[in-house]
């Protein structure tokens, strides 16, 4: 059985529990929610939100060895956790009280950053709230190099599938063109739109499309692989 397995088995087993328990903690406020949050929950978790990283281990692999081969040493052992421990740390830390989560799976990181601190509805330009938030991002990545850094965009369903596509795309472009200007080098940086593909919460509602325009960055360690 692959990784990839591994992980889809991982999320399906979490997604098993959190229904038998019909509860959750929002990921911002930290205040219980009965189950009419269910629904919205269980398709982040069934669209590999759980895992985290969307672009897949074999793009990752190729980010690594070609980061290696210039020169950024790579992570091996005990090593690891103890890095990516120490980023999560400083991750945290720097943003506390921003509304952007930080979440932990295996020696993954992932950032939530959701739309009411990153972009207006129909637009790619960056807000002017979000400029803090990824100079502390720039930040602690550039302190941290390395890590592969996927930056993925993703979009509520209002619209056509291809505009989201591509205003999703647009989205993670102005944040990785950010994150380069802040020190971060282009080269362990994997930029992706995801379009409406993987929602977190319900369109249904206001606050659920809200939640689904948003912008993930997971943190990966660069290993030999």
């Amino acid at each position: 059985m692959n990784i990839r397995s591994h992980k889809l088995i991982l999320a399906m087993t979490v997604m098993t529990v959190f229904v038998s328990g019909c509860k959750t903690l929002d990921a911002y406020t930290r205040e219980e929610k009965t189950s009419s949050a269910t629904k919205g929950a269980l398709i982040g978790a069934a669209a590999g939100a759980v895992a985290g990283l969307i672009s897949g281990d074999d793009a990752v692999e190729r980010r690594q060895h070609a980061l290696i081969g210039a020169g950024i040493g790579a992570l091996a052992g005990g090593s690891i956790g103890y890095y990516m421990d120490k980023q999560e740390a400083e991750l945290r830390a720097e943003l506390e009280g921003t509304g952007v989560s930080v979440a932990r799976n295996g020696d993954n990181i992932t950032l939530n950053m959701p739309g009411n601190v990153t972009f207006a509805t129909n637009s790619s330009d960056l807000s002017p709230a979000f400029f803090n938030v990824l100079n502390s991002v720039g930040k602690v990545l550039a302190q941290y190099e390395q890590t592969v850094v996927e930056v993925a965009g993703h979009t509520d369903s209002t619209g056509s599938d291809s505009y989201n596509q591509g205003l999703s795309q647009r989205r993670a472009s102005s944040v990785s063109a950010y994150l380069s200007a802040q020190g971060v080098i282009q080269q362990r940086m994997i930029t992706l739109g995801m379009g409406e593909a993987r929602p977190i919460a319900d369109n249904s509602s206001s606050a659920g499309r809200q939640a689904n325009r948003r912008v993930e960055i997971t943190m990966v360690p660069v290993t030999q692989g």
